[in-house]
This record gives C-alpha cells, structure tokens and sequence, in this order.
C-alpha cells in the first residue's frame, strides 16, 4: 500500500475534456523511506504537488492558447502538470521538472489516462544545478513565488536553462514575492506584461490570479 488514496478529476482546458489522478485531498502523506524529507519537502508540503491548483489551470489555459513555433518548453515546479500535458497534447517540445519524488509516476499515469504518450521528466531542485538539463526557449511555472526567497531560486534557475531569447510564463495568485522575482528578471533584460487571462472553460472556478509574461519583443501568451 502506498500510504496514501487518489481520485479521478474531470474538466476542461479549451473546451477539451482531461481526466487526472489526484490525491484524494490535503491531508495525504507517504514518504515511509524518508525520500520526500531527505529532498526538503516537509509533512506539511508533501501533498501539495497532487492537486490542481487555480494557478495551475490558468498556465494550462495559457499553454492552450500559446503559439507553437519549435519552442523547447520547461516546466518547473509541475506538480500534476497539467499545462505540461496540455502541451503534449498540442505536439510541443516539452520537458517537465519538480522535486517531489512522486511527480513523475502521475505525470506518467495522467498522460497513459489521456491517451497521451509520457511527458519528458526531469526531477529538478532549484538550488542544485543540473547541467544535463540544457537550455530552453520557454519557461513556465504557476504558484511557484509562494517563499520569499523562491523569487532568487528561480532566477538562477531560468538564468541556468533560458536562452538568450527565451521567455518566462509565470501564473501568480498574488502571493506578494513577484515584485522582486520581477527585479531580478529585470537584470537579466527582461521586460515584463501582466494580463489576467481568461478562464472561460465553464467548470473553471473563478481566479484573480495574474499571468506574468517575461518577454524580449515577443508577443504575449493571452492574444486571441
């Protein structure tokens, strides 16, 4: 027994049906050989990574409507990952990346559910580097500023693994942290537009949240 229960997720990104396995709520936990402690991840967040957030589902959204041309896509922090399986479903150049060591088995179980082939996984901690990893032309995350000292972390991160002309897609509930996320992107030469995209899928539930797009001349992720 894994020590903890799941259940299946219905809803739409895009007018397109998904099915997810998730964890059956907060209150789940399993980490009996200490993995999940050993990689920081406390009790308290072990769960985390197995819900679909509203910041979440408004990056998906986002992916949805994001004109592909080639890009190689990086998502950090995936958790479910569901914008990076909404990616798979496009056709997109997409590795996803977290630290909790169950996120790559419902990745891989979320894509078989939706008849997708698996995501390209990489467990990423964003204060080791990984050279292996590469470079990318987008980087995306959501809810992923909710520390203090996330908004440094990531930096380096998208500082390691962007290319020159890369882009940053970031979905934030408004957690406080983005102004100096924001401050350090800008001496990396990046430019910031802020949007609130649409969450028009008829069972999405109502989110303030922002998209933060960081940019150098390329146009913005919400454009019909």
């Amino acid at each position: 027994m894994p020590g903890y229960t799941t259940r299946k997720l219905s809803l739409t990104v895009g007018g397109e049906p998904w099915r997810l396995r998730v964890l059956s709520d907060l209150q789940q936990f399993g980490d009996p050989d200490g993995h999940g402690e050993r990689l920081g991840i406390s009790s308290a967040q072990w769960s985390l990574f197995g819900q679909v957030w509203p910041a979440g589902r408004l990056l998906a959204q986002a992916m949805y409507r994001f004109e592909l041309t080639g890009e190689r896509i990086l998502e950090l922090g995936c958790g479910i990952g569901l914008a990076s399986l909404v990616l798979q479903r496009r056709g997109a150049n997409v590795v996803a990346s977290d630290v909790h060591p169950l996120a790559e088995p419902f990745l891989a179980y979320n894509s078989a559910l939706n008849s997708l082939p698996a995501v390209h996984y990489r467990q990423l901690r964003w204060d080791m580097p990984l050279p292996t990893l590469g470079h990318f032309d987008v980087i995306i995350a959501s809810d992923v500023l909710y520390e203090r000292g996330h908004a440094e972390l990531i930096e380096r991160v998208i500082s390691r693994h962007a290319n020159d002309d890369a882009q940053v897609v970031i979905t934030d509930p408004g957690r406080g942290n983005s102004a100096s996320f924001t401050r350090l992107m800008d001496v990396q030469g990046y430019s910031l537009e802020e949007s609130r995209c649409p969450m028009d899928d008829h069972d999405a539930p109502p989110h303030r949240g922002r998209l933060l797009h960081y940019r150098r001349g390329v146009a913005g992720v919400c454009a019909a």
